[in-house]
């Protein structure tokens, strides 16, 4: 029972172990949420399941803007509705779980509501309205 007793600065180092999933620096953390991407099942929780999906958006996001020859504040001066920015918003809908607002903030293209419906008319204009992973994974 005395070995159990926890010294007074023990503490602190237990509350890394409190916090969350993971123990380590952030590289491991990206590195273990990419292994962790489409192996998620019923039993993972919702927290975990988020941060893959953000994750896997963050990558998708560093990958158009190589393609594009972008940095990442090109993505806060080009227009809401510069039709780059949103093949990028449309791929991260049909590749993650991210919602409208999550892909609307990642990508600046405004409020959600505003980001919404041009997202959906572009969705119409590349003939993807009702492809989203979603749509097919019902």
């Amino acid at each position: 029972m005395e070995a159990r007793r926890l010294e007074p600065g023990d503490e602190e180092m237990l509350q890394a172990f409190r916090r969350g999933w993971h123990v380590g620096s952030e590289a491991f953390r990206q590195e273990q949420l990419a292994r962790m991407e489409g192996k998620l099942g019923q039993h993972h929780a919702g927290k975990l399941r988020r941060e893959t999906a953000e994750a896997k958006g963050g990558r998708i996001v560093a990958e158009e803007l190589r393609r594009l020859g972008w940095s990442e504040s090109e993505l806060m001066l080009r227009r809401k509705n510069d039709p780059d920015k949103m093949e990028i918003a449309v791929r991260l809908r049909r590749e993650t779980t991210l919602s409208i607002k999550d892909i609307a903030a990642r990508v600046h293209l405004g409020t959600s509501n505003t980001a919404n419906a041009r997202f959906h008319r572009a969705m119409k204009e590349l003939g993807l309205a009702g492809s989203t992973q979603r749509s097919a994974a019902i």
